[in-house]
């Protein structure tokens, strides 16, 4: 038996986990999320706690339902962190999260974090979390808690895994789960900033194998800077036309991976309902055109693999359309008509597509 090697002392820290590191990082989250609060959520106890307490004001409520969604940024996060870009992904987070639980017309009320890491490293950990509360405060809600963990051996130094929670209510009679549409209904694209979560591993490969896409400039600004623009929150947008028009919004649908068609099929359960969907009046951010051109890749695959300006769409009452259109720009977000709600005898075709996208 080797002796030497038996008397070895072997410790947590040279496992490559520093506790102390750790806690005197987390010692400073205190004065990020603990003692924040925003509308009718408040924090009750401190951060260090074995759970979050939230307190929540629900006078107003009548029937209120809880809404909850988990969300990661996926591989967005490898290419953020290799271009030193790793706050927007807090961004992306957040606005992701809200974005999916306000088109069933909840409002957000709290967060949990999770970030796992091969290396704690205190800077860039406290700047994702203080990153994360800002947006949860632009998005209403308040970051109340997670979990932070380091893991050598499961990830290299320098690279993160980002998770979130959010916790939502919603009065059970406001519900907007797709039920209320019907024959007629305008369909309301919110335009996006380009390609938000979705499209990240094509994105990779393609810079990997065609890097000359690295020197394109888009609107002024580099391939990266145009790919890795952090997901566009669209909570202000919603809560002033779901205030103004609470009972004209028949449905709504985040466009995420599986793209337009996709996405707008969650909502629209009556079979004898389609989409039927103009693409030639998406605009079309550039970004999506280079990405085509240099992969090579056929409308249909683009449709299915990207929002290609389409971040989230409204089914309304068309004869409100225009007064929900100005409402949302009023909050600084395009939109515009692409389409309507039609009768259809084809029940396996719920999406139609007509004319094909203009590509920038």
């Amino acid at each position: 038996m080797d002796i030497k090697n038996r008397n070895e002392n072997i410790s947590y820290e040279s496992a490559g986990v520093s506790i102390d590191t750790a806690n005197e990082t987390k010692r400073q989250f205190k004065d990020i999320v603990s003692s924040k609060s925003s509308g009718s959520c408040r924090p009750v106890n401190q951060v260090g706690a074995f759970a979050s307490l939230v307190e929540l004001d629900l006078e107003n409520y009548t029937k209120p339902v809880f809404v909850l969604k988990s969300e990661e940024p996926g591989s967005k996060q490898a290419l953020a962190i290799d271009n030193n870009k790793i706050e927007w992904i807090a961004r992306d987070l957040i606005n992701h999260l809200v974005n999916d639980i306000i088109v069933m017309g909840a409002s957000p009320r709290a967060v949990l974090d999770t970030i796992i890491c091969g290396k704690f490293e205190k800077e860039t950990v406290l700047k994702l979390v203080g990153e994360i509360s800002a947006a949860c405060g632009e998005n209403g809600c308040v970051l109340v808690g997670g979990e932070t963990s380091e893991q050598p051996g499961m990830l290299p130094a320098g690279r993160y895994i980002l998770q979130a929670s959010v916790l939502g209510i919603a009065e059970k009679s406001k519900i907007i789960d797709g039920s209320r549409i019907k024959a007629g209904n305008a369909l309301i694209c919110l335009a996006s900033n380009g390609l938000h979560t979705n499209g990240y591993s094509l994105v990779r490969k393609l810079i990997e194998t065609k890097p000359g896409i690295l020197e394109e400039k888009i609107n002024g600004m580099s391939f990266l800077e145009a790919v890795l623009q952090p997901h566009v929150s669209y909570f202000e947008a919603i809560k002033t036309i779901l205030e103004k028009y609470p009972d004209n919004i028949c449905g709504m649908a985040h466009i995420t991976g599986g793209g337009i068609r996709d996405n707008l099929e969650r909502i629209i359960h009556d079979g004898s309902l389609s989409a039927n969907i103009d693409l030639a009046e998406i605009k079309t951010p550039p970004i999506f055109g280079v990405i085509k051109n240099y992969a090579n890749i056929p409308d249909e695959e683009m449709l299915a693999t990207f929002n290609n300006g389409a971040g989230l769409i409204i089914a309304a009452e068309a004869n409100l359309a225009e007064n929900i259109i100005n409402s949302v720009k009023s909050t600084g977000i395009d939109a515009y008509i692409i389409g309507e709600i039609i009768k259809s005898d084809n029940k396996n075709k719920k999406i139609i597509f007509n004319n094909k996208p203009v590509w920038n």
